[in-house]
């Protein structure tokens, strides 16, 4: 779908890397290394979507580090486009509306820090949650999104301490 739009596969890269992890930051040896690319057809993707304002970029020590510019008008569209283009807001609606108590998921593993990944890993934090309920929800949210969906159920406090200084991603948050 995306690809239609945007026939860059580095620059979609990028834009999964930095606008679905806003605090994701990188540099560009350390984006070649995770990429596979060359640095120089990286380097053109980074200088485009930084001279849109897009990217945001600091010097720490000798490496210029690239991160989303979270204050440009465009930043939310383009994260939900992508949430859509991974399927993460179909996973959500399906999920959450049905399951009982929950109080939160997060996206965790490759996504959480804005890399593609055919699986989709999700912690949902709740007590009482409908498990029979949420493997059917899971399976027929796959179908739609063409992506293998892993998810943990953890109680708020299992939460804290088991993705404790590991990247997580909120993208659900009850009201309650």
């Amino acid at each position: 779908m995306i690809e239609s739009l945007i026939t860059s596969k580095t620059r979609i890269k990028l834009l999964l890397k930095f606008f679905l992890n806003s605090q994701t930051r990188s540099y560009l040896r350390g984006l070649e290394t995770e990429f596979g690319e060359s640095s120089n057809s990286i380097r053109v993707e980074l200088n485009r979507l930084e001279n849109a304002g897009l990217l945001d970029a600091a010097t720490e020590g000798n490496k210029k580090m690239f991160f989303a510019n979270i204050g440009h008008p465009l930043f939310n569209d383009i994260h939900n486009i992508l949430k859509k283009f991974i399927g993460i807001d179909q996973i959500i609606d399906q999920v959450t509306s049905q399951i009982g108590d929950l109080q939160a998921a997060f996206v965790t593993g490759d996504f959480a820090i804005g890399k593609d990944s055919k699986i989709i890993d999700l912690a949902l934090v709740g007590v009482h949650l409908d498990q029979p309920l949420i493997d059917r929800l899971v399976k027929k949210a796959e179908t739609f999104i063409s992506r293998r969906i892993k998810y943990i159920i953890v109680t708020r406090e299992e939460m804290e301490l088991y993705f404790q200084n590991k990247p997580v991603l909120l993208i659900w948050k009850s009201d309650k």
